[in-house]
């Protein structure tokens, strides 16, 4: 064989050599092309599934009380989840412990503790406590006090006194508003501030604080008992949150144990939350909410408490 040959077969495998290699080269840079394409369709993937909200509808319901915190709640949660809906409703805090207990809402909403209520297993309920609510004596200022003592109080709301003028106010009949028995506020209120005697009857007797501030706004002499959160700006003048022998309905009172009349807020599940109800609580639980809505909707955070309430109304320092 020719030298020219030799050389032209060398030649002729080293070009076979450069086209195979090119080949595969190319082979293997569209491999790696599709899987990145593969890789980045996965981390859209996961970070759609990291970012996606929860979604689904919840009953809550129950105490009037903490109503208008989580209504209040509803808006800023729902914007964070748009594929959820919270239903809030009241009917009192008995209502809201049967309704959970039997699987009729979601969230149970109530000012006392389950244990409180009659005909239900507690045991099957999760306690989450969302705030701490004051709660006052509530009087048309036509009575003419803004303080009582206790054993006033008792008097007034018992009917041994039917007068505004014998404890210390106006000539002006003494009109009582009421809660129906299974009310949360009642429940506070007669056990802290009544020392457990049982309001007289009255004829204005109402299952929604929000009524129960109408009544009082409307009647001259009127006087009932209201979370603390329904005493706004707009309302000066038109109600007053009576002291307590001496002692106003404040925050800083409340949270020392100085001011009586307080309660949790609690939402109870059935169970351990899930779903939206889990991520409902969460949300009504974090800073954004406890350091901004809680507060200025005329509640307290339950961190902010230098003392502990038990269920059966033991109060002990932190």
């Amino acid at each position: 064989m020719s030298k020219w040959m030799k050389r032209s077969g060398i030649l002729l495998v080293f070009a076979l050599v450069f086209v195979l290699s090119a080949a595969c080269g190319s082979s293997s840079n569209g491999s790696k092309s599709n899987t990145s394409s593969s890789n980045d369709s996965t981390s859209s993937s996961d970070s759609s599934s990291t970012s996606s909200q929860v979604s689904g509808k919840i009953e809550v319901g129950g105490s009037t009380a903490l109503q208008p915190l989580a209504a209040a709640a509803v808006d800023g949660f729902t914007q964070a989840n748009p594929k959820a809906t919270v239903d809030v409703q009241g009917g009192g805090s008995g209502t809201g412990l049967t309704q959970v207990a039997s699987g009729a809402f979601d969230i149970g909403m109530s000012d006392k503790f389950a244990e409180a209520q009659d005909g239900i297993d507690a045991s099957q309920l999760v306690d989450h406590k969302v705030a701490v609510v004051g709660m006052a004596a509530a009087i048309n200022p036509a009575a003419g006090i803004t303080n009582i003592s206790k054993q006033d109080l008792i008097k007034v709301f018992t009917g041994k006194v039917t007068n505004w003028k014998e404890v210390g106010g106006k000539d002006q009949k003494i009109v009582l508003v009421n809660r129906p028995a299974g009310s949360g506020t009642l429940a506070t209120f007669q056990q802290f501030a009544l020392d457990n005697q049982t309001p007289a009857t009255s004829s204005l007797t109402t299952d929604a604080s929000n009524d129960v501030k109408t009544d009082i706004e409307q009647n001259p002499g009127a006087i009932g008992y209201l979370a603390l959160s329904y005493f706004t700006d707009a309302d000066k003048g038109k109600m007053t949150a009576l002291s307590l022998d001496g002692v106003a309905p404040t925050a800083a009172n409340i949270e020392t144990g100085k001011y009586p009349v307080w309660a949790y807020e609690h939402m109870y599940t059935k169970g351990e939350a899930t779903g939206v109800a889990k991520a409902f609580i969460d949300y009504i639980d974090s800073d954004e909410v406890q350091k901004g809505l809680v507060t200025q909707q005329g509640y307290l955070p339950v961190s902010d408490m230098k003392v502990v309430r038990d269920a059966d109304g033991n109060v002990t320092k932190k």
